[in-house]
């Protein structure tokens, strides 16, 4: 026989409540769905823009090298001479 002092009050969450938190808890995972796919499409952006950049600089490099080997070519002495040069002062800076 149940004690008269305790009164039966169901289950402790109205069931509006927990039709609300199913429902904040669905919203939430769409968000996070949302922000993850703006997140890598902004990753992709980023990554083709890198590339860009990657490929300019590595033409730059290949037109700087083809450009010093034609001059190399034009005036090897010059060129030998100022390979000395440059050796024997980053010898001196380095020594020091």
């Amino acid at each position: 026989m149940p004690d008269e002092n305790q009164m039966d009050y169901g289950s402790a969450v109205p069931p509006h409540a927990a039709e609300q938190g199913e429902r904040a808890a669905t919203h939430g995972r769409k968000a996070a769905e949302d922000l993850g796919s703006a997140a890598g499409a902004m990753a992709d952006e980023y990554r083709g823009q890198a590339e860009g950049v990657l490929d300019d600089a590595l033409h730059r490099v290949r037109s700087f090298q083809d450009d010093i080997n034609q001059y190399v070519r034009e005036n090897p002495i010059r060129s030998v001479f100022t390979a000395l040069g440059v050796g024997f002062v980053l010898g001196v800076i380095f020594r020091h």
